[in-house]
């Protein structure tokens, strides 16, 4: 939430929001809808991990229609996702990890790991949709092997890393 008075970083500059929000047309909604985007990603995360979860139920029940539908589903809230984070850090940028100690080391490992299967993951999952929606089940079985727990490895350490650095070591 926007607060009064309070500076907000926006692509390496310093804004001062007054109560009054007078900088720009909609600046207070701008503002406020930036904030709120770390949270909304984290829903979404959880979100898809709870699809996936549910597809992979489904289709081990050889249930294809509704693995199709939550797949789907979860494709669409990854890619809300996505968009959301582009659009978070080409405004904001990326905010310095305050825990300090032993905690860094960790929090650092975790995100490279989650950073480099999150660049690894996009290319799978079109390659994973491209052979289901050819029909090429077999195949698609084989590379859904690997996606699946990537997707979800990646889904998790993301909530884990905004839990790290927006609420248990926040700036």
């Amino acid at each position: 939430m926007v607060m009064a008075n309070s500076q907000l970083p926006i692509r390496g500059k310093r804004f001062l929001c007054t109560k009054n929000f007078s900088l720009q047309p909609n600046s207070q909604i701008i503002m406020t809808i930036i904030q709120i985007l770390p949270h909304a990603q984290a829903a979404l995360n959880i979100t898809a991990v709870c699809l996936t979860m549910a597809a992979y139920y489904y289709i081990r029940r050889q249930n294809r229609t509704a693995h199709r539908a939550y797949m789907i589903a979860a494709l669409v809230v990854s890619s809300l996702f996505l968009v959301s984070y582009l659009i978070y850090h080409f405004q904001i940028g990326n905010i310095p990890f305050a825990g300090q100690g032993l905690i860094r080391p960790i929090y650092f490992s975790i995100l490279a790991s989650h950073i480099l299967l999150a660049v690894l993951i996009v290319p799978l999952i079109l390659v994973t949709l491209r052979y289901a929606l050819n029909g090429q089940f077999s195949a698609h079985r084989r590379v859904a092997r690997w996606t699946l727990p990537i997707w979800l490895y990646v889904s998790v350490t993301g909530v884990a890393i905004y839990l790290l650095a927006f609420h248990i070591y926040s700036p």
